[in-house]
């Protein structure tokens, strides 16, 4: 069998993503060939020809690519920070606008010893496992109300435990519920959270309206139920100088700031903006105690 040059495949899964819509159509097309051939995106440039099952392999996921199957389903991970963690049906997939967030809060936690760090909403654990990944010396707590969620969630946790990253401590509860972590009312130095967002019916990519969970995505009251639950949480959890941060829909740049305002304890409210330039999270820092 001929060895055929994998430039040639690369272009042509390019023209059939551009063609269906696929956003970075040639990104997607060399991270998929990457993830064939089990390399680093940056190493195709040494691999100027593949065997034709190579070929075979790419074409087949490039035909999923095209259904606008996402790319992270197909590779089977997700990036954040300096970690993977695995993703696929039934979880959120984390985006890589959440790394921001994620280094607000490592920015936050310099010069702490031993701080504790909750997540709420994990998903995948994707940023309770790249924050402890970064913090060895951290008490991270992670929590979702999904089932399924929980189960990659731990899949991930233990795969970093074999990587040898200090455990996070995983469990099973909902952000609405007023009493959630009660004991660590006041003891907590940082309370992320990627919450559901999305404004009920709204227009969203078929990656996103598909395949990742609708309740991980959609929230009621104009996407800011669970937001106003968060907020509440973070106001009796974080300790005197502890720091919270949330991200929101794009559309929130002004609603969530101002919801955060309304708790006395929390000041230096902000918002951030993604690398896009869009309003993506909002941050505050808790004062003195009520």
């Amino acid at each position: 069998m001929r060895r055929q040059p994998l430039r040639l495949a690369i272009l042509e899964a390019t023209r059939i993503f551009e063609e269906a819509g696929v956003p970075s159509p040639r990104v997607d097309a060399e991270l998929l060939a990457a993830h064939v051939l089990g390399v680093d995106r940056g190493s195709l440039p040494l691999i100027p020809l593949v065997d034709p099952p190579v070929i075979e392999a790419l074409r087949e996921l490039v035909q999923q690519r095209a259904k606008r199957v996402p790319l992270q389903h197909l590779t089977g991970v997700a990036t954040m920070g300096r970690i993977d963690v695995a993703v696929g049906p039934g979880v959120f997939v984390p985006r890589p606008e959440t790394e921001l967030m994620l280094q607000w809060g490592l920015d936050l936690l310099e010069g702490r010893t031993g701080p504790v760090v909750m997540d709420l909403c994990t998903g995948s654990g994707a940023l309770a496992l790249a924050l402890q990944h970064e913090r060895p010396d951290a008490q991270v707590y992670a929590v979702d109300n999904d089932p399924q969620a929980l189960a990659w969630a731990r899949h991930n946790a233990d795969r970093r435990v074999e990587a040898g990253d200090t455990p996070i401590k995983l469990y099973s509860g909902d952000v609405t519920d007023p009493r959630l972590f009660s004991e660590l009312d006041g003891v907590v130095d940082l309370v992320l959270c990627n919450p559901p967002y999305v404004p009920p019916n709204a227009d969203l990519p078929p990656e996103v309206l598909d395949h990742d969970p609708p309740q991980a995505v959609f929230a009621e009251d104009g996407g800011l139920a669970v937001i106003r639950h968060v907020v509440s949480a973070a106001a009796r959890l974080l300790v005197p100088g502890g720091g919270v941060a949330i991200e929101h829909d794009d559309s929130h740049a002004s609603a969530v700031p101002a919801l955060l305002k309304t708790r006395t304890v929390l000041g230096d409210v902000r918002d951030h903006h993604d690398l896009a330039g869009r309003p993506r999270f909002a941050t505050a820092i808790r004062g003195a105690a009520d």
